[in-house]
């Protein structure tokens, strides 16, 4: 088969078959690398401090783990089902002991939670422990069983039973561990 001298685009505008080969695998080569780097952007959230086992997850790691559902009334008094991880069950992931009668300098651990914005927030870690209170507290990537919306996503904490909503922090990018000194 013979390949044509030119190739008609558009009306009165002609180009050479190598060129416009050449253009289409150039195109197709930055789409491809964008699209790769998109991926590898994912936003994550970084879990460190005085933890064992300090680690990075995305979203997908999230949805690996046991779920919990709370609900949450929002400003305009509707309730809303959030679907997410227990902060509890994050922090033993990243080795934070828990559960064992903390006392003295046990009782002084708290988690520091960083938004995208800058926004950050501060719970007790016996707040969050399951030996000490029965509230959940959850790292959210879903409400009424959808992703959360833009400006709220990836991720979001929700507490349950809180009046006010100060500590339910959206956009989540790092959870902290320390000791008050």
């Amino acid at each position: 088969m013979l390949m044509p001298r030119t190739i008609i685009l558009a009306k009165n505008y002609k180009m050479k078959p190598a060129r416009f080969i050449t253009g289409v695998v150039l195109f197709c080569s930055v789409l491809f690398a964008y699209k790769s780097k998109a991926q590898q952007q994912q936003p994550f959230v970084r879990v460190s401090g005085e933890v064992t086992a300090p680690l990075d997850f995305k979203v997908g790691d999230l949805q690996q783990m046991p779920q919990t559902q709370v609900l949450h009334k929002e400003k305009d008094g509707k309730e809303h089902t959030y679907a997410g991880v227990t902060l509890a069950e994050i922090l033993q992931k990243a080795g934070v002991t828990m559960g064992k009668d903390p006392k003295g300098k046990g009782l002084t651990r708290y988690v520091l939670i960083e938004a995208k914005d800058g926004y950050r927030v501060v719970f007790a870690l016996t707040e969050l422990d399951k030996d000490f209170t029965d509230r959940k507290i959850i790292l959210a990537d879903k409400v009424d069983d959808k992703p959360l919306s833009e400006g709220t996503d990836p991720l979001q904490v929700i507490v349950e039973g809180e009046k006010k909503a100060g500590r339910c922090i959206k956009q989540v990018t790092a959870i902290k561990v320390a000791f008050a000194k």
